[in-house]
């Protein structure tokens, strides 16, 4: 965080990760502010980007189970290569995707329905003008999902 942000804005963050629905009377009562002071600190997190969005994760229990991947991918030119990361934005399954250093150039992280899905999407990213190599890792548990 920067200067401008102080421990009550952390406190507020801390809050927010362990409850994003917690109300701002609850909140403020945790970081000792009124409600209004919550709102108006967590509106300029927002415009600050320290908050990008809200999203909702759903536990496997309540929906269909997963099957996650890593798509290891390797660009012809690392340098021009943004044709390869413009064909994985149009992919739904596709929920990560981090440019890395090293041997590597591309983490994907897929999650489809089945395993014949994941098999599909490598053959489509394989045919990407731009990709040299793809190397998969089926992900077979997760052991820590912050």
């Amino acid at each position: 965080m920067s200067k401008s942000n102080d421990e009550i804005d952390a406190r507020i963050l801390t809050e927010l990760r362990i409850n994003a629905r917690i109300s701002l009377a609850q909140l403020g009562e945790r970081v000792l502010l009124s409600r209004n002071a919550v709102r108006q600190r967590i509106e300029r997190l927002e415009r600050d980007g320290y908050i990008r969005g809200y999203t909702i994760r759903e536990s496997a229990i309540d929906g269909p189970s997963k099957v996650g991947a890593f798509l290891l991918i390797q660009r012809r030119d690392r340098v021009r290569g943004s044709d390869v990361i413009a064909g994985l934005r149009a992919i739904p399954e596709v929920v990560v995707c981090d440019v890395v250093s090293g041997e590597l150039d591309i983490v994907v992280r897929v999650e489809a329905s089945d395993v014949e899905r994941i098999r599909e999407i490598w053959c489509r990213v394989s045919e990407f003008p731009g990709v040299k190599d793809i190397t998969t890792a089926l992900s077979l548990s997760t052991a820590i999902d912050r």
